[in-house]
């Protein structure tokens, strides 16, 4: 890739700046990984110094591969834009003794992946994940709609507990209407069929028109905690999964609608809150947060681009410094 002389070749773009009569030259290199090019390395050289002679002629090209290389840290971004690799992450914000979540399902779609609606009955798979946690509806589901092709589930170690996190990497084309907008699912435990989803399908837009990627970062409050209407909200350890529950689906069925959930019954009444191992899980209370979700692009398309302008600007001190 590079010559005795350390000049520039292939995906190699070289930055110099005269310090005195030595020369310095950063090199940065860039690989292709997958569909995308990442920068793997930089390097400070000092190459050989040249006849008087050939002077004009090497600062003429040293400016045009200068130009080159601001022209190709800005360029990365566009390029990155179209096929670009992202971080799914999930973070329990319940405090210690509050409530657990079920693995995150998410989806990647065109706006036109429906979870549910508020006063209707829950689909057969948002039943299942409500009340057990169990994501194979929605797989199934969002493969049957052909809304879009790229989803994913959030493992924990068991369920997601307080303070813990768990992340997902995906690479997705920003130029698909397939992947315009970002849906997600998960059980509240331990409830009868408590969850947390986004009802609005283009609530969380990751790409806009052009291709552009947007980070979506936002936080699900207590208050947002949704109930399927599918199970009466008992909370008999015999009926409720994470709380005695030794099979799935074996609750007393409620026949009702979506809804916003009410909340668990007062700790004086027993049921979940009188159980000291979810003492602060009544995420009715006041400013309770239940979980953070954040989709962003790894690395930051800006973020490399503007290490490559600061070794310009980096290059460019030194020499008047001198």
């Amino acid at each position: 890739m590079l010559d005795q002389l350390g000049w520039f070749h292939g995906v190699f773009g070289t930055v110099f700046s005269r310090g005195g009569n030595a020369e310095i030259a950063v090199w940065f290199h860039f690989v292709q990984v997958g569909n995308a090019m990442k920068l793997s390395e930089i390097r400070s050289l000092s190459p050989p110094a040249k006849p008087a002679a050939t002077q004009e002629p090497l600062m003429q090209l040293r400016n045009s591969i200068s130009a080159a290389l601001v022209a190709a840290s800005l360029g990365l971004a566009s390029l990155s834009s179209a096929q670009i690799d992202v971080r799914v992450t999930v973070t329990n914000l319940a405090p210690t003794n509050g409530t657990f979540l079920t693995p995150v399902w998410f989806g990647f779609h065109n706006g036109a992946f429906d979870l549910y609606d508020m006063g209707a009955p829950a689909t057969a798979a948002l039943e299942r994940i409500a009340e057990d946690g169990n994501v194979s509806g929605l797989n199934s589901l969002f493969t049957a709609t052909g809304a879009g092709t790229n989803q994913g589930v959030l493992n924990g170690i068991g369920p997601i507990g307080p303070g813990a996190s768990t992340s997902m990497m995906m690479t997705l084309n920003g130029s698909s209407l397939m992947n315009r907008y970002f849906s997600y699912a998960s059980m509240i435990i331990p409830s009868n069929d408590a969850f947390i989803a986004n009802g609005n399908a283009t609530a969380f837009q990751v790409f806009d028109s052009a291709g552009n990627f947007t980070a979506v970062d936002f936080v699900v409050l207590g208050s947002m905690v949704l109930d399927a209407g599918t199970e009466v909200n008992d909370e008999l350890p015999m009926n409720t999964a994470f709380f005695g529950q030794s099979a799935g689906n074996t609750g007393v069925a409620e026949n009702g609608v979506v809804g916003v959930h009410q909340g668990f019954m007062p700790a004086a009444n027993g049921g979940i809150l009188a159980d000291s191992r979810f003492a602060n899980a009544d995420f009715k209370a006041q400013g309770y947060e239940v979980a953070r979700i954040r989709v962003e692009a790894v690395p930051e398309p800006a973020s490399m681009a503007a290490l490559g302008l600061g070794a310009v600007a980096l290059l460019r001190r030194r020499r008047s410094a001198k």
